[in-house]
């Protein structure tokens, strides 16, 4: 009996690994005509965008430019994957498709509040309760508005950044030096972002602060008869070309905090990096936590003002040791600088 070519070929057993192999290349395979290729390539950038920032995140590392400054609006990377998502289907391009909602479940994933761990039980009881104010004043530019909202307010302690001439010669009005009689300002007269200051109620020490391209004073002030470190935090930003500078201004803040050890501590300022950085984390994992992580305010954006709450990064934070518990925290909105101030409640165990 004669059978054709055809009728041979059909009659051959087809092979288990060409079964499965088979709908994998049917899923993978790029859509046809030229409308779906472009949509489909429209698609695969900014996924491929995305997967980058995601892997150096799930490597703990802040990689290279243009990394460090897309990680600091890592919950906004749900936009380009989604949008992915869309593409891919107009697409008719399964594989994707599965790759824009990998894309997004990770990211929400990483959207998640970093936490080191449980947060320690403060030993002994409450002997003092601290409000603390720390603001950028974008070049002194917000200085008014920071003696407003020191009067509103009524902080015990006062972390300012970007302390220029003028806003020196404000701290150091009568009302002020009445008000917080200690204090270290630091002001460069033609450098308006270099300059810091540390205002307060209580006893002032200077000690050695953290150095860097820009003022970070440090001084040990006595709350209740306990002696406080406290610290200004003001990096470098992770500009183009000068990650490495922020980093290591970063891991001296770290360095600092882990030489406390178990002493009262309290670093605030504008610290150019959020939960997604691994070298903030890697400062949180001295055992410092965030007082607005602590009170469930973490994410809520302090950079840009212009759209911050809206759409934004936090990147100014009051961390603290074990021996100041976090009550409360609001961040304020201050006229002529591109941050938000941060005010934070805490007890003093």
């Amino acid at each position: 009996m004669e059978t054709t070519v055809a009728e041979d070929r059909a009659a051959e057993p087809v092979h288990p690994v060409r079964r499965l192999v088979r709908p994998v290349r049917r899923f993978a395979r790029p859509p046809r005509g030229r409308a779906r290729q472009v949509a489909a390539w429209c698609a695969a950038l900014p996924l491929a965008v995305v997967s980058v920032v995601l892997g150096c995140r799930a490597a703990d590392s802040d990689g290279i430019t243009p990394v460090p400054q897309l990680l600091a609006f890592l919950p906004w990377l749900l936009v380009p994957a989604l949008l992915g998502l869309v593409l891919a289907a107009a697409a008719r391009w399964p594989l994707g498709g599965a790759w824009a909602l990998a894309a997004a479940a990770v990211t929400g994933w990483f959207i998640q509040p970093y936490n080191p761990g449980p947060a320690p039980r403060p030993r002994g009881p409450v002997v003092a309760q601290v409000r603390v104010l720390t603001a950028n004043l974008e070049f002194g530019g917000a200085t008014k508005g920071l003696v407003g909202a020191v009067r509103r307010e009524d902080p015990d302690l006062v972390s300012v950044q970007e302390c220029d001439t003028r806003c020196a010669a404000a701290l150091d009005a009568a009302a002020m030096r009445e008000t917080y009689p200690y204090r270290k300002v630091i002001a460069v007269p033609g450098d308006a972002a270099h300059g810091s200051a540390i205002l307060s109620k209580y006893p002032l020490t200077p000690e050695a602060g953290v150095s860097g391209k820009l003022a970070m004073p440090g001084a040990v002030v006595r709350i209740a008869g306990r002696p406080v470190h406290v610290q200004v935090a003001h990096p470098m930003p992770p500009m183009p070309g000068r990650l490495d500078v922020w980093r290591t201004e970063l891991g001296r803040l770290r360095a600092y905090a882990a030489d406390r050890g178990d002493e009262p501590t309290l670093i605030a300022g504008d610290f150019n990096a959020t939960q997604d950085h691994a070298a903030f984390r890697s400062l949180l994992d001295t055992g410092m936590r965030d007082s607005a992580r602590a009170v469930g305010r973490a994410r809520t954006p302090s950079w840009p003002s212009v759209t911050a709450p809206a759409l934004g990064a936090q990147i100014d934070h009051v961390l603290v040791s074990e021996a100041l518990r976090p009550r409360a925290a609001r961040f304020l909105d201050l006229p002529n600088t591109d941050h938000r101030a941060l005010l934070v409640d805490l007890d003093l165990h």
